[in-house]
């Protein structure tokens, strides 16, 4: 019985950051929208980090794993 394996599809820095960024954006710009009407008086500090409690793991655990997973067919895609 052989198996065929192929190399995994690693993005490089660069292609990291551009998903990273595009993970981030939009959380941190919905987040803004979504918490402004009950943070107007809050420190900014206290708005940062009641935001990233919730941005990062969604980013981490949910959005980054897709984003991926899409780049890694699309580059698997392109090589065969």
């Amino acid at each position: 019985m052989t198996t065929t394996q192929t190399a995994p599809v690693i993005p490089s820095v660069h292609i990291r950051a551009l998903l990273t960024w595009v993970a981030i954006f939009p959380l941190v710009a919905l987040g803004m929208v979504l918490i402004t009407p009950v943070s107007v008086d809050w420190h900014p500090v206290l708005r940062a980090f009641v935001m990233t409690l919730f941005i990062v793991p969604l980013a981490v655990y949910v959005i980054m794993p897709r984003l991926l997973a899409l780049y890694v067919r699309a580059a698997t895609r392109r090589r065969a």
